[in-house]
């Protein structure tokens, strides 16, 4: 199975995801599982946010190795499932991809967590305390996610 999370610049909610839910797969031994992620309107080869890596290094995950990938120029077309951090993001890539239409969701609705909406706020910009609820966000949805897999 292979999964790309989206966001919008894949340094912060798409590149914690990415990297929270390959340890996650790994821990829980599930076999077969590709993860990626890339942004809509992300640079190329950018770092992620030193907020972001800081967080991540709370769960045991080192994001210092992760870069930005555009996602018009990534394997979306390969995905099964596409799971995105906003409702916009979600329209977006079915405009750009219509054929994955049924593949596209975001991460909250897929997993059925709809309680406070099925967006995932970017904390871009914001302090250590966004990154940290934004991330604890992310992480109930990878348990449920994983559990969907099992």
């Amino acid at each position: 199975m292979k999964i790309m999370f989206i966001c919008t610049g894949n340094i912060c909610r798409s590149a914690m995801a990415h990297w929270l839910m390959k340890k996650k797969i790994e821990e829980k031994n599930i076999p077969n599982v590709e993860i990626y992620s890339s942004g809509i309107f992300a640079m190329p080869g950018d770092v992620s946010t030193k907020e972001a890596i800081e967080v991540m290094e709370e769960y045991g995950v080192d994001l210092k190795q992760h870069r930005a990938t555009l996602t018009r120029n990534s394997n979306i077309q390969e995905m099964e499932i596409v799971l995105c951090m906003t409702n916009s993001h979600k329209q977006n890539l079915i405009q750009m991809y219509p054929e994955l239409k049924n593949k596209i969701f975001t991460l909250k609705e897929y997993v059925g967590i709809t309680k406070d909406g099925a967006e995932i706020k970017d904390p871009w910009g914001y302090d250590i305390v966004t990154y940290r609820f934004c991330a604890a966000e992310i992480d109930a949805c990878l348990e449920k996610l994983t559990e969907k897999m099992q």
